[in-house]
Order: C-alpha cells, then structure tokens, then sequence
C-alpha cells in the first residue's frame, strides 16, 4: 500500500463538466480525511472511502469524515488559476497519519487530490496543523497552469 500525491484524474475530468464548484460563499462542500500507511491512495483515487482512514486514539480531535476545508474563491496568479484552503489544525489530537484525501463533499464524496506526507506523522495530546502551500501559480494547492 501506498499514497502518492496526485491531482486525481477523474477529478481533471470532472472540473471540465462542472462537477465541482469552489466558489467560498456558493460552492460546494470540501473535506479533508486522513489515512493511515495502509491506505492505497493516489491519482487513480475517485472518491473518499473510510478504509483506513484514521482514528482518533483519544479525544474527539478526528472524526470519520475529516474536517470540513474553508475554501477560497478560485482566482488567477498570472496565467494560471488556483484555489486555495484555509489551513486546518485538530486540537487535543492522538493519532498517526500518512497521508490525506482532500474531496467534494457536496458531489457523492468524489476525489479532488491527494497529499502523502512522506511518512508516518504522529501527534499525541497536541495539535496537528495541515499547512497548505502559498496560493500562487507554482505553489497553490490546486492549480490549471
């Protein structure tokens, strides 16, 4: 098993039907889960699954799900459009990570992108912080160059 960071290919295909919708204050719901080194994710990934997605071994830090992502309206830097989200941080967490799956909540939990973090991230009766890079045309998260 294995995740790799990957913009998901049906989520290519699906953002030229209008599938999915970013706008902050109209759009559609996106979460963000996280998952075990167990967990099989990657560009062929096309929607979230609860198959070893993480558990919270105390507190209620992580629920099934993930946590909800405040998006950003689409915009452009340059020639390039990106989107963005806000940071998310689960306090008074206990659990390890691997890895996340970021998806659309709103459109039947279809996958968006996927983020390895190079190996096991552990927290224990602290705070575990997703940082997302600088919303710029060579760093934003989600990016059509």
């Amino acid at each position: 098993m294995a995740i790799s960071s990957a913009i998901c290919t049906s989520f290519k295909q699906e953002i030229l039907v209008g599938t999915h919708n970013f706008t902050a204050s109209s759009g559609n719901t996106f979460k963000i889960a996280l998952y075990t080194s167990s967990a099989s994710l990657g560009a062929a990934t096309t929607a979230y699954s609860t198959s070893n997605e993480i558990s919270n071994t105390s507190g209620s830090a992580y629920t099934a799900g993930g946590a909800t992502l405040t998006s950003v309206t689409p915009t452009t830097s340059g020639t390039t459009a990106i989107w963005d989200f806000a940071d998310v941080s689960y306090t008074s967490a206990s659990f390890t990570a691997n890895g996340a799956l970021i998806y659309n909540d709103t459109q039947s939990d279809k996958a968006v992108a996927v983020i390895a973090f190079g190996s096991d991230k552990t927290v224990t009766s602290g705070t575990f912080t997703i940082q997302f890079p600088t919303a710029d045309a060579s760093n934003a998260i989600i990016r059509i160059a």
